[in-house]
């Protein structure tokens, strides 16, 4: 996500390309640095005794050298795109007055949903998804190559995140590279209350998060950070069972 967002940063301050282009040229890169690093990387895991836990070691180690590598190629501190790299004026929806900025990530946002949706759910290509998602194990008995469509799912995953990183920038402001950190917490908590391996229940739950946290900012600012603990927290507690 971090480097989504200095690449559309970058992009905008050498190139004058627009923040939404720059989501969309995130897409392919996300994917084949996504995908090449999964068929280089991740077999390796395959001889540890545990491989969730190693997988845990290794992703937070990367994490740390991607920030680390940020931090030195563009500084520590934030770099924000000009007010006229995106639309700033308001506009008034259902009685309310909104940036004009959040309509124009939306209006990304959106679309690049509907058609992971339906990657996932009307593709082949998904189905074999989904799949190796429920059993990897049966999956690869009748014949799915599973580690293709890992390498596949990672490196759409990375996409997503890519974009999400250049769309970002736009809503936070700004870019930093130790912006992961607070990103990865909330999304843990929205997948955990979204129940694992479950993307439609993941979607709904990101609404049901941007919701709280907005009415959290609103009413009770000083537990807004709350939010995603609360989330995470809460349906242990009341299902702890799923």
């Amino acid at each position: 996500v971090m480097l989504g967002g200095f690449l559309t940063w970058d992009l905008y301050e050498g190139f004058h390309v627009s923040p939404i282009l720059s989501a969309l040229v995130a897409l392919p890169l996300g994917i084949a640095v996504g995908f090449l690093f999964h068929r280089l990387v991740l077999p390796r895991l395959d001889r540890a005794r545990d491989v969730e836990t190693m997988s845990l070691v290794l992703f937070f180690g990367i994490s740390q050298v991607i920030e680390a590598r940020g931090a030195i190629g563009f500084g520590p501190n934030e770099r924000s795109l000009p007010t006229n790299a995106i639309p700033s004026h308001p506009i008034r929806f259902l009685g309310e007055t909104f940036p004009a900025y959040l309509f124009v990530v939306a209006a990304v946002a959106v679309p690049l949903l509907a058609l992971f949706v339906l990657y996932l759910y009307r593709t082949p290509l998904g189905l074999q998804t989904r799949a190796v998602m429920a059993d990897p194990r049966e999956a690869q008995a009748v014949g799915i190559n599973t580690r293709r469509i890992a390498a596949i799912t990672f490196g759409v995953g990375t996409a997503l995140a890519a974009a999400a990183g250049a769309l970002a920038i736009i809503v936070l402001s700004g870019v930093q590279p130790s912006e992961g950190a607070d990103l990865t917490i909330i999304a843990f908590a929205i997948i955990v209350f979204g129940s694992l391996g479950n993307p439609i229940g993941t979607i709904v739950a990101g609404l049901i998060f941007g919701v709280l946290s907005q009415l959290a900012q609103v009413y009770l600012p000083a537990w807004s950070n709350l939010v995603p603990y609360v989330l995470v927290l809460g349906p242990m507690l009341l299902r702890p069972e799923g």
